[in-house]
C-alpha cells in the first residue's frame, strides 16, 4: 500500500482524527482501506473511472445508495472524485468453499433475489445497464486494437458469443450486481452483504446466477436448487438460457481479465487470472453444447 494512499484517506474532510489506516484485501480493480475515527471505523475505497472496464464512479456511487437504503450494503459515508467511504462491517469475507456450503446458498440466493427487487425503487437517477453480450464485443474489440496476446482467440470467442445470446433470448432486467465473486459477499454472524456495486446496472437476472455458480464452482445440483428457489419453477424451464448466460458470464471474466493484463496497475497476477477462466469457459461452453 503506498502513503500517497494512506495520506489520501487521511486527507479526507469526512474524518476528524482518522487513525489505524490499513489495507483491506480482496480488491483487485481498486485500493481499500480501514480506517477507525474516533468510536467509528470504515472502509475508504481509491479508484477512479476505469473506461476500459466501463466503470462509472458516478454509476456506481448512485447503486451503492440504493444498496444502501435496500438494506444490502453498508451505508454511504462520503464521496468525492475518486474516493467512496462506507461504515466498515465487523464481518467475514466469503471465500467460494463458503458460497457453496448450502446453507449459505440459499441465504445468497434470497439476497440476490432481494437487490433484485428493491434497488430500483430507490434509484433517484439514472444507471448504466450492463448487457454482457455488448460488454464482450467491446472487449473484443479493444484487445485487438491494443495489440493483446490473446488476439488469436478473439474471432472464435465472439462468433460462440453470438450463438449465445441467440440461446439466452428475451430477458426480463432487474438492477444486476453483475460482478458475484465470493469476495463480494460478507457474513457478520446475523445475516449476509453485498458489497462492490461498480459494475452494477440493467441487466437479465439470469447473469447473477450464472456468475454466482461460475465464480464459485457451484455443481450441477446446486445450480438447479439456485434457479428453483430465485424463479419458483422447475430448473428445467431455465436450464438452456441459464447455461448460455453462464458461459457469457465467464467469457466477461476471461475478456476483463485480458484487459487487465494491459491496463491494470495493480498488483496481481492477471495472467493467472485469465488461464484460470478460460479453462472454466471451455468447461462451461462444452456443457452448453450437450444440451
Amino acid at each position: 500500500m503506498s502513503e500517497t494512499a494512506i495520506a489520501r484517506a487521511a486527507a479526507l474532510s469526512c474524518f476528524a482524527d482518522p487513525q489505524d489506516i490499513t489495507a483491506l484485501g480482496g480488491g483487485i480493480t481498486n485500493i481499500n482501506l480501514f480506517v477507525r475515527d474516533g468510536s467509528r471505523r470504515f472502509v475508504v475505497r481509491l479508484g477512479d473511472d476505469i473506461p476500459e472496464h466501463g466503470v462509472m464512479r458516478w454509476n456506481e456511487l448512485a447503486l451503492s445508495r440504493a444498496a444502501e437504503m435496500a438494506g444490502v450494503s453498508p451505508a454511504v459515508v462520503h464521496q468525492e472524485p475518486g474516493v467512496l467511504v462506507l461504515d466498515f462491517v465487523e464481518a467475514r469475507t466469503f471465500e467460494e468453499v463458503d458460497v457453496r456450503d448450502p446453507a449459505n446458498l440459499a441465504k445468497i440466493v434470497d439476497l440476490v433475489a432481494r437487490a433484485h427487487r428493491e434497488l430500483g425503487i430507490h434509484l433517484t437517477g439514472p444507471v448504466l445497464a450492463f448487457w454482457p453480450f455488448q460488454v464482450n464485443r467491446t472487449y473484443a474489440t479493444r484487445l485487438k486494437a491494443d495489440g493483446s496476446a490473446h488476439s488469436g482467440l478473439l474471432p472464435g470467442l465472439m462468433d460462440t458469443l453470438s450463438d449465445l445470446e441467440a440461446a439466452v433470448g428475451p430477458v426480463d432486467l432487474v438492477i444486476g450486481h453483475n460482478d458475484l465473486l465470493a469476495a463480494n459477499l460478507l457474513d457478520d454472524g446475523e445475516r449476509l452483504w453485498l458489497i462492490d456495486w461498480e459494475y452494477g446496472g440493467f441487466n437479465s437476472p439470469l447473469f447473477d446466477l450464472a456468475g454466482l455458480a461460475s465464480n464459485n464452482g457451484l455443481s450441477e445440483a446446486q445450480e438447479n436448487a439456485m434457479l428453483e428457489q430465485y424463479f419458483e419453477a422447475p430448473a428445467d424451464r431455465y436450464r438452456r438460457a441459464y447455461t448460455a448466460m453462464k458461459c457469457t458470464s465467464l467469457m466477461r471474466e476471461t475478456l476483463w481479465s485480458m484487459t487487465s493484463e494491459i491496463h491494470s496497475d495493480l498488483d496481481f497476477d492477471y495472467a493467472a487470472y485469465t488461464s484460470e477462466n478460460m479453462e472454466r469457459l471451455n468447461a462451461a461452453l462444452s456443457e452448453f453444447r450437450e444440451l
